[in-house]
């Protein structure tokens, strides 16, 4: 059975380069660095998918098409029972880590983030991998500068990166692509301890 891999953000091109769509630039680095085909747009499932094999595993890479808390009717098409979710990892922006940071779960909330929310209601249930990105920036001193208050949250995700942010964001784009590797070869667990 394939793996599926998503990558959440927002479609049309205002959104790109902003914070909420870090899972989906995650996501097309990773095809690209894999040699995965090319992005074709699947318009039942409102989603560009590309796919190709790690080791002996077949992967689909779907980046969906909806808005981000709508990102659930896209997986649907190609996650279509509880025991296949297990082997989809969802990848994500996440206020709670800085910029550069990542953290891999398993059967765990969606803390907030709505395309997670949407994606559980239409798999019916927690048992998959996350893989979040933080986006969030820190003060010299290390601590995390946050947006408060919904407003300010909504207008900060859909912000865009700075130039040094992006810097950070490739560095850790490819710790996310040896993350997805190791996940998909040795499974979540390993993939959970050797990056966390």
């Amino acid at each position: 059975m394939a793996w599926v891999i998503v990558g959440l953000g927002n479609p049309g091109e205002e959104y790109q380069g902003t914070r909420h769509n870090t899972g989906r630039l995650a996501l097309e680095y990773f095809a690209s660095a894999m040699k995965f085909g090319d992005w074709k747009e699947d318009k039942k499932s409102q989603a560009h998918i590309a796919s190709g094999m790690i080791g002996k595993t077949a992967v689909v890479l779907v980046a969906p098409d909806t808005f981000m808390n709508k990102s659930g009717a896209a997986v649907m098409k190609f996650v279509k029972s509880q025991k296949a979710a297990e082997r989809m990892v969802v990848i994500y922006d996440d206020l709670d880590l800085p910029i550069g940071g990542l953290k891999l779960s398993f059967n765990r909330g969606s803390g907030g983030h709505r395309g997670v929310e949407s994606i559980m209601n239409s798999v019916k249930t927690k048992k998959f991998t996350r893989v979040r990105v933080g986006v969030s920036p820190k003060t010299p001193g290390g601590k995390l500068k946050k947006p408060q208050g919904e407003d300010e949250v909504i207008k900060f995700i859909l912000s865009k990166f700075k130039p040094a942010e992006l810097v950070e964001l490739k560095k850790v784009f490819k710790k996310v692509a040896e993350a997805l590797e190791v996940v998909v070869s040795e499974g979540p667990q390993i993939g959970m301890n050797r990056f966390n």
